[in-house]
């Protein structure tokens, strides 16, 4: 118990000798923290949005039209036979599509009527010139090509469209920021590593005498060693938990209050993600901080 209690003494000795460099490395860390954390919750926010998306991806498998390519359609709009055949297809595929939603040419107008109310296009569109569609949800939204390859080319087919496709490249533009983001925060991580370590050097060498008499009077490397970590530690901790305080503000105010209630129609992150984000950002910064402590102060021992 003397031993610790002399460890924390120079624990605290320590923090207040040079408050300055304590603050620095507290605010860097906290920085370098709350970077890091926020590309682990860029992350997370595509997960999210991936399994909601493709848990909705639907395979659209338009019939031919007054408006379609007569030289995909040479026959002319689908007849209510060659739908019926369609239809029956899709229903025989059971292992792959979950259900079928027929969508007319009348519903498939009103829908684009309330997507483009405001758009001068809409004096252009009529009902006739709108397809009608099967609208398929899979049981894997993999199975894609299933679907495609066993309706294409059947009569009053036009064309088999996969959502999926335009999604991924949506998620291919959030992969990308979401590895600029994180290659900045691993940037920032090694900015706060060489902080670290030159803080404790300068730390070690200012005690280098204290370090020789303990050394004399037999003390361990671990128990001098001891005290420079915790330091180290001590501040990684605060800098995390302020990390932590500006994670969950981003939560509350950038996902709670603006961009959930403007973007209703997808998936965001919820507190799961926040507290498992928190605690990896959290044990991150102090044992990145005690490791670099650790091996920063190992030429002083040598005595």
């Amino acid at each position: 118990m003397r031993r610790i209690g002399l460890a924390l003494r120079e624990v605290l000795h320590g923090l207040g000798r040079n408050v300055t460099m304590t603050i620095a490395v507290i605010m860097t860390v906290a920085v370098s923290l709350t970077l890091f954390g926020t590309g682990l919750l860029v992350r997370e926010q595509v997960t999210v949005m991936k399994d909601y998306w493709y848990d909705r991806v639907e395979v659209s498998v338009f019939l031919c039209g007054t408006a379609s390519d007569p030289g995909i359609c040479p026959n002319g709009p689908v007849s209510p036979e060659q739908r019926e055949a369609v239809r029956t297809k899709l229903a025989g595929m059971t292992s792959v599509v979950s259900e079928i939603y027929y969508e007319s040419s009348e519903e498939a107008f009103e829908r684009f009527k309330q997507q483009f109310k405001d758009s001068p296009i809409l004096a252009n569109v009529t009902a006739e010139a709108m397809p009608e569609s099967f609208r398929v949800k899979l049981v894997n939204p993999e199975d894609y090509a299933q679907v495609a390859l066993a309706v294409t080319g059947m009569p009053g087919v036009e064309q088999v469209q996969d959502q999926r496709k335009l999604l991924d490249k949506f998620f291919r533009l959030l992969g990308g920021l979401e590895a600029m983001a994180m290659g900045i925060a691993v940037a920032m991580l090694i900015v706060t590593v060489l902080l670290i370590i030159n803080t404790m050097r300068v730390a070690a060498f200012s005690r280098r005498r204290e370090t020789e008499i303990m050394k004399l009077v037999g003390a361990s490397n671990t128990f001098i060693r001891l005290p420079f970590v915790l330091e180290a530690a001590v501040s990684a901790g605060l800098g995390g938990l302020i990390a932590v305080g500006i994670l969950v503000g981003e939560k509350i105010y950038l996902v709670d209050r603006m961009l959930q209630p403007s973007f209703r129609f997808t998936a965001f992150i919820g507190w799961d993600q926040i507290i498992k984000v928190s605690i990896i950002v959290f044990v991150t910064g102090v044992v990145i901080a005690s490791v670099a402590a650790a091996l920063s102060v190992r030429r002083y021992l040598r005595i």
